[in-house]
Parts: C-alpha cells; structure tokens; sequence
C-alpha cells in the first residue's frame, strides 16, 4: 500500500516539524522528494540528509519568483504538498502592515504561484496530488493569530475552488487541518505549563498531537489509495475544533 515509487514531490517548509515528517514518509514509500527551506541552507541539507532519496532546496518564498527558482531545480513533480507558513502572534489592533502583507505573501500568494506552475505537468499526465496544510483557525481562530487565521480559512477556500477544476484531470487537491501539534513552531508556548494546561483543556482528546499523525494522513491522500477523495477539509486536532 501507499506505492509512490517513480514519484517526484515537493514539501514546502520541510527542513522541521511536520513538514520534515510528511517528507520522510513520501521518501519511504518509494518518492523522490525534494526537502525545502526559505532560509537556512545548512539546516535544510541536513534534514534531507536524514531523510534518504531526498534534495535540498533552499528558496524564500517571500521572493515574488519563488516558483521559477523552485522550478528550476525541481522541474515536474507529481505531488506538491504546501506545508510552509508565516504566523505572528499578536493582538488584532496591533498587527503591522508588514505582518499582515508577509502573511498573504506566503500563505496564499506562494501557494497559488506554485499551484500554477506544477499542475500543467500533472494535468498533462492526467494524474496529480495537491495537499495544503491549514489549521484548526479556519474553524476556532486564535484571538492573537486573526490575520494567520484568516489566510488558512482562505487557503481551504482555493482548495475547494480548484479540488472541482482539476478533477476531470485525475488531480485531487485537498487540505488537511492541523490542531495543537508539537512541533519547534509550538515549542515555546508549550513550554509555559500554565498555558500548556489551558490549551489541553480545549482539546477533548487531553494532548497535543504529533507530527507523524498529519503525515500519515496526508501520505494517504498523497498515494492511489486516496484516489477518491478531493475538495476535502480534514482535520486533525483531537477534537479542538469541536
């Protein structure tokens, strides 16, 4: 099961966290995957290094030609998988103009460009896997994350726009959602027990998740076995969102 031999993908925000963790498996069950970084070359080429069957790619996507310079190295993959996002914590009225454009920039702009570039290869092949990795916002909002929030409600959105455009040509696109999974972006706030204990009291399963509970999922929706399933919102959250 999960055969993705003679697969090509790419994960964005790969060097750590769940992203690391959802190349690992694309790479055990058979793909070539190409480990992305926005910054730090070292970091990302030593986790592809851990991975196996892996190439380091290092772009920011903040840069507007993010997908040509990804191209560039990658040419066509078979699978994508937008896993990479900019989330600032801080109260709504106090949100820069800065922070709110580097938000859009990368959790929608860069999305979409990437989007655009590699799906004529799958639409040409008649076989594709897009999987975007949202959030519990786009449910239950964080009162510190509105913008963050609101580019994961609107990421889902385009995935249901394009789930239904490119079906006719074998690709499905969905998102899955992540709840409070503990990953280097969480450890901080984790760290504080005081917060850590309020935040597991929202969750009905009474834990944080970990990053292999997302990858399994998104490694289904990334194989044949997950063929017939597209335009979907899947949550994995321990109940939060409830």
């Amino acid at each position: 099961m999960f055969d993705l031999t003679g697969k090509k993908a790419l994960v964005t925000g790969s060097s750590q966290g769940i992203g690391f963790t959802v190349a690992k498996y694309l790479s055990e069950h058979g793909a070539k995957v190409f480990v992305h970084g926005g910054m730090s070359c070292e970091k990302t080429c030593g986790a592809a290094e851990k991975i196996g069957n892996a190439v380091p790619v290092t772009v920011d996507l903040f840069d507007g030609a993010c997908d040509e310079k990804l191209y560039a190295v990658t040419g066509d993959i078979d699978i994508l998988v937008l896993n990479a996002s900019v989330q600032y914590r801080k109260a709504w009225d106090e949100i820069t103009d800065e922070e709110f454009y580097k938000q859009i920039d990368v959790n929608i702009r860069a999305s979409l460009k990437l989007i655009q570039k590699y799906a004529p290869h799958m639409k040409e092949h008649r076989w594709g896997r897009i999987v975007t990795v949202g959030s519990v916002q786009q449910q239950k909002p964080h009162k510190d994350m509105l913008v963050y929030a609101a580019t994961k409600a609107a990421q889902l959105n385009m995935v249901i726009n394009l789930a239904k455009q490119l079906a006719p040509f074998g690709i499905t696109v969905n998102n899955v959602a992540p709840g409070v999974i503990a990953t280097p972006r969480n450890a901080d706030a984790l760290a504080d027990k005081e917060y850590a204990a309020k935040v597991m009291s929202g969750i009905p399963m009474g834990y944080a998740g970990e990053a292999v509970d997302c990858a399994a999922q998104i490694l289904l929706l990334c194989s044949d076995e997950g063929r017939y399933m597209t335009g979907e919102d899947i949550y994995i959250d321990g109940g939060m969102k409830l």
